[in-house]
């Protein structure tokens, strides 16, 4: 397949979404409709890929910091016609290479596809190929006319359609593929008097194949029957279709490589997330952007897990919430635990119940079992945290560091007031507020006297 270039159409308010943010912006699967289309676009290897944008133009570009691609900016919004004329100089020098037009709502288009409607235009020696499915009823879409032979006459907008032409429902996916030479020339002869005033891309069908009855290069259709893959995203209705569709598609495909996912149905993946084989995930799980599970890892239900790396055979009871964290492997955390960024478990750590840690990292073999907060700490290995442990990290304006050695025993209800260390096996007692270093090996007790008045709560009742 020679080399082609992508044209991005990303320049709609999309009123319809009843949003301030643009519609490109709305997320799939964690990740911006735009993202997927310039994935898709990229995996062609194209010579190049312009976007026009429009609604909010540079939030939508600031969203993309990374992307090499060429944006154009429609300053007015008049249609797909102008928005495509907007991007000619941004395209010009493509030496006779074909150009994909591509809409930046269609988030499920995959690249095989676009690869056949290549094939097919460049192997019938096309001036234009349009994308194609069969939808019924076909309501809000443009409708393929063709002739008597079955050739591609034109595309009529819902809008200007008569019922005759309302009642064919083989619709125009809005994708096409077009010859880069003899575009400017069919968008200089596009008008706009129609039921929009609108400037329609539609229009250069017509134009092309007349070309083509008066002996120009032929005008054709690429007609596929999976409709769900041109599905456009207008409103939050049809946004949360396309997220059931892309997640059933994205559960499948890890399922497919080795993963159990227990009711497939009541879990949300995202779509850059990575498991590994012979993990298990339990029903009512999110697992959002940034997300890398090892294998032979078990996600127990109703957890929510964010920007987070796990190791090989960790274990995640229910009801956890994971953002930031870093776990080497086999680590057990929860029911019930909160690990924020920069929470990082080294090999076999633990961190139990209701228990939450932040920009902290716990040891190897390491224990932080029950009602604790550890934040802003180094925890060495083979240290015991008992229940009900804080480290005070806050002063009110600044952030201080806690410090436990190796093989450090903290007893329950301790109170770690920072900036403080507790040395290599050192033991501090039960309920001790801790405002000192404590030397490798000591004991340290920070608590008041016990006192006790025998036979108290008999006097007490006289």
């Amino acid at each position: 397949m020679s080399q082609c270039a992508v044209l991005i159409l990303a320049a709609g308010l999309g009123t319809r979404m009843r949003s301030r943010l643009p519609k490109v912006l709305h997320t799939l699967a964690g990740r911006p409709l735009l993202a997927h289309v310039l994935a898709t676009a990229k995996a062609l290897n194209p010579s190049r890929i312009v976007v026009v944008v429009g609604y909010e133009a540079d939030r939508v570009r600031a969203a993309f910091p990374d992307e090499s691609v060429g944006w154009v900016v429609q300053e007015a919004q008049l249609g797909t016609g102008h928005a495509v004329r907007t991007a000619l100089p941004a395209l010009e020098g493509l030496n006779g290479q074909p150009l994909l037009i591509l809409s930046g709502d269609v988030p499920l288009l995959e690249p095989r596809l676009l690869q056949q409607a290549l094939e097919d235009h460049q192997q019938a020696n096309r001036s234009l190929t349009v994308l194609t499915t069969t939808i019924e009823p076909p309501t809000g879409y443009g409708r393929l006319v063709r002739d008597g032979a079955g050739g591609v006459v034109a595309i009529i907008e819902e809008r200007d359609a008569d019922p005759t032409t309302r009642a064919i429902t083989e619709i125009n996916t809005g994708i096409y593929c077009v010859a880069s030479d003899r575009l400017p020339d069919w968008l200089a002869a596009i008008r706009n008097d129609n039921a929009q005033q609108e400037y329609y891309l539609t229009d250069m069908v017509a134009l092309a194949a007349t070309e083509a009855a008066r002996g120009g290069r032929p005008v054709g259709a690429s007609h596929h029957l999976d409709r769900t893959a041109f599905m456009g995203i207008n409103d939050r209705s049809q946004l949360a279709g396309m997220e059931r569709i892309f997640r059933d598609r994205v559960v499948g495909d890890w399922m497919a490589r080795g993963v159990t996912f227990v009711d497939p149905q009541s879990c949300w993946v995202a779509a850059d997330a990575v498991i590994a084989q012979d993990t298990i995930i339990e029903p009512n799980v999110i697992i959002g952007p940034g997300v890398a599970i090892g294998a032979d890892c078990h996600i127990g239900p109703f957890c929510e897990i964010r920007d987070s790396r796990l190791g090989p055979g960790v274990r995640i009871r229910a009801f956890c919430h994971l953002d930031g964290a870093d776990l080497a492997g086999a680590n057990d955390v929860g029911p019930y635990a909160r690990l924020r960024p920069k929470a990082v478990l080294d090999q076999g750590a633990k961190v139990g119940n209701f228990c939450e840690v932040k920009k902290s990292r716990v040891g190897a073999g390491s224990k932080v079992n029950h009602l604790t907060y550890i934040g802003d700490a180094e925890i060495g290995s083979g240290v015991n945290v008992g229940a009900g442990t804080i480290t005070c990290n806050y002063d009110g304006k600044h952030k201080h560091r806690t410090v436990l050695e190796d093989g450090v025993f903290i007893g329950s209800n301790t109170s770690l007031v920072a900036p403080v260390r507790v040395g290599a096996g050192a033991v501090v007692g039960a309920g001790s507020t801790v405002t000192k270093d404590v030397p490798p090996g000591a004991l340290a007790v920070a608590r008041g006297r016990q006192n006790t008045v025998e036979n108290w709560a008999a006097r007490k009742k006289k």
